[in-house]
């Protein structure tokens, strides 16, 4: 699956930002804007944007963090990271190649952990995404902070069903005519229907280790930015 994945996201690399901005009318912006406020209270010295792709989240938090804080950018797709590296250059923010499942660097070295849209990549099932989430526990210093920004699940019935109806007719259909890539929005309008509710992940990220978890859901709890700490 993972190569699978790798494959989609190469595809749609050069219009992804566009067509999130697009689909969601430009309310992704917002959103990760405000999950890297709410990142910035971490505060620390590493930063680590994880599942980063073309890096719209690690830019947002460069504007946050104050001039001592690096922050790493990592993602498993090249092309991703090309594109995120033809925008303007930031001393303290590093583009690294890697996998979010097996992250290259020591145990407790960081101080935060944000990844958005991308934890439904990570979980084909409950236990792999458990054990990305055990992944990025191992690599958080004791009191170190986890934001995750995701789609979400609305609790009312009418609002969710309409939800799934747009992410079935525009996502696949629009965000095919948008990037010319029928199995990436195909396997995008798959998987977010099927992601976890905010009380269902909230208590997965419990099971990872993690303390203090709390969720903010955002526009009709279409999304949500869960926090939490080790």
């Amino acid at each position: 699956m993972r190569k699978g994945v790798q494959k989609i996201f190469s595809e749609v690399a050069r219009t992804y930002e566009l067509v999130n901005h697009i689909l969601t009318f430009g309310l992704d912006i917002l959103w990760r804007r405000k999950a890297a406020r709410l990142a910035a209270r971490a505060n620390g010295s590493l930063w680590l944007d994880v599942c980063s792709g073309t890096g719209e989240m690690a830019l947002n938090l460069t504007r946050v963090a104050n001039e001592k804080v690096r922050i790493f950018s990592l993602d498993f797709c090249q092309p991703m990271i090309s594109r995120a590296l033809e925008k303007r250059n930031i001393p303290n923010l590093v583009f690294v190649l890697g996998d979010a499942g097996c992250l290259p660097f020591p145990d407790q070295i960081f101080d935060l952990i944000t990844i958005s849209f991308a934890t439904r990549n990570i979980n084909p099932n409950r236990e792999v995404l458990l054990e990305h989430l055990r992944e990025f526990y191992r690599v958080l210093r004791p009191g170190a902070r986890f934001v995750n920004l995701e789609t979400s699940q609305p609790s009312s019935k009418i609002i969710r069903k309409l939800f799934h109806l747009y992410i079935k007719l525009a996502v696949k259909h629009l965000g095919f005519l948008l990037s010319g890539s029928r199995a990436g929005y195909s396997y995008l309008a798959f998987t977010i229907p099927r992601f976890f509710s905010p009380e269902e992940f909230s208590s997965i990220i419990r099971q990872a280790g993690f303390t203090r978890v709390s969720y903010e859901p955002l526009f009709l709890s279409v999304s949500a930015i869960h926090l939490a700490v080790k």
